[in-house]
């Protein structure tokens, strides 16, 4: 990922509009900013969510609140806590989230 053309800013996450996304089970609800080809968002998963398909867009993801579970096609199965993040590349391994009883909280960067 090459960052260019982005001027000096903050975000205020609270004034970012909020959209509802539905997974397979639960509901995610992201706040989105987008930073030249850089997506970045503030993303908060009801408990008991479960993604509704397999992602294979890369992300370097941060857990802020809550426990995230993160499956890869291949079985294997990631647990994050607060202060853990993961990273993968665009197409590399197909994964999907899901959580536990008190959801979570993240900041993702696409």
């Amino acid at each position: 990922m090459k960052m260019s053309d982005i001027a000096f800013g903050t975000t205020d996450w609270a004034g970012v509009e909020r959209t509802e996304h539905k997974g397979e089970q639960g509901t995610a609800w992201w706040r989105t900013r987008a930073f030249g080809g850089v997506r970045v968002r503030m993303v908060e998963y009801s408990p008991g969510y479960l993604a509704d398909h397999w992602c294979q867009k890369g992300h370097i993801l941060l857990v802020l609140e809550g426990e995230l579970e993160t499956e890869l096609d291949d079985g294997r199965k990631y647990v994050l806590q607060p202060g853990q993040s993961y990273q993968v590349a665009d197409g590399a391994e197909p994964h999907r989230s899901r959580t536990g009883p008190k959801g979570a909280k993240l900041f993702i960067v696409d």
